[in-house]
């Protein structure tokens, strides 16, 4: 049996779907289906040189990777790899083909730093410093049983304060983008982020095939939104917030945990069972938060980081 590794077909559903197997398998906590693989390599923004890799043994996909320039940071030469194999498929030399083929890539694209995701398990940790990676920050992924769990009571808005969702904003999102650049700035992290590009937004995060513009919530000051948490879901029972915030002169009102208050009572009544969100482990306003509205730590990633060289 030979693992072969390739660059996933984005038009041939056994690739797509295979991709997000893999990807659920290896790593539950994040949503993924064949069309957001689809859409995220159709649709990446051409100086991130994004390559999306599949592991094949005996024509079955067996693993995957994402290679990517981290495009919206203001600091050059950075990339993004992520490697994942199915936990029933391991040892068998998948995870160094991906990883040896993401790198080269990246190389060759102009990358001097590589960061990655390592799921914070023994194996994993073993896997990625034996590749010449060194740790660094952790993050946590969260999860609420909303099928079981209890909500806290339901919070009104204050005075001047509404709560639409995000498609009350479907005519002109532009107020949702500009939110969005503002608090994922301030976002603790190893890589910083700057959203510029008004059209990419558009065309890789409001036009998400996961992107629920109904779950989505905002709690909107004089027109504007000010606070907001953005939601996924998989079109079954799993949601997941991809982002929370709040504009920076609006901080320490709670609008954020209002937003998404009203956000996960209305996913439990449209049938949802399960949400998941993500938080660095030095964001202690977001995971009191999540620990308020009944999420519990699941997993934990740590960013593991090696220069090239």
């Amino acid at each position: 049996m030979t693992v072969i590794v390739r660059d996933l077909r984005p038009d041939v559903p056994a690739d797509t779907g295979g991709y997000a197997r893999v990807r659920h398998l290896a790593l539950p906590y994040i949503l993924f289906t064949p069309d957001s693989v689809r859409h995220f390599l159709v649709h990446s923004h051409p100086d991130a040189r994004t390559r999306l890799l599949v592991a094949e043994e005996d024509g079955e996909v067996i693993g995957a990777a994402g290679a990517s320039l981290a495009h919206d940071s203001p600091e050059p030469g950075m990339g993004h790899l992520n490697v994942y194999v199915r936990p029933d498929r391991t040892h068998r030399g998948a995870g160094r083909l991906l990883a040896r083929a993401g790198e080269e890539h990246l190389a060759a694209v102009g990358a001097v730093k590589v960061f990655t995701w390592v799921l914070d398990e023994p194996a994993n940790r073993v896997f990625a410093e034996r590749h010449g990676y060194t740790r660094g920050r952790p993050a946590h992924f969260l999860r609420l049983d909303l099928a079981q769990g209890t909500l806290p009571p339901l919070p009104e808005p204050p005075p001047g304060v509404e709560l639409r969702t995000a498609a009350d904003f479907a005519g002109d999102p532009r107020p949702l983008f500009e939110l969005d650049a503002e608090t994922v700035s301030d976002e603790p992290g190893e890589i910083d982020v700057e959203f510029t590009d008004y059209d990419a937004w558009l065309e890789q995060n409001w036009r998400h095939p996961l992107l629920s513009r109904e779950l989505s919530t905002a709690a909107v000051v004089d027109g504007r939104p000010v606070a907001f948490t953005l939601v996924y879901t998989d079109g079954a029972t799993r949601y997941s917030t991809s982002m929370t915030g709040t504009a920076r002169a609006h901080r320490g009102r709670g609008l954020a945990k209002l937003a998404k208050t009203h956000s996960l009572y209305r996913a439990r009544e449209a049938g949802l069972t399960e949400a998941f969100t993500g938080n660095d482990a030095g964001n202690a306003p977001m995971i009191a938060i999540n620990k308020w509205l009944g999420y519990e730590i699941c997993a934990t990633e740590v960013r593991y980081v090696r220069e090239l060289g």
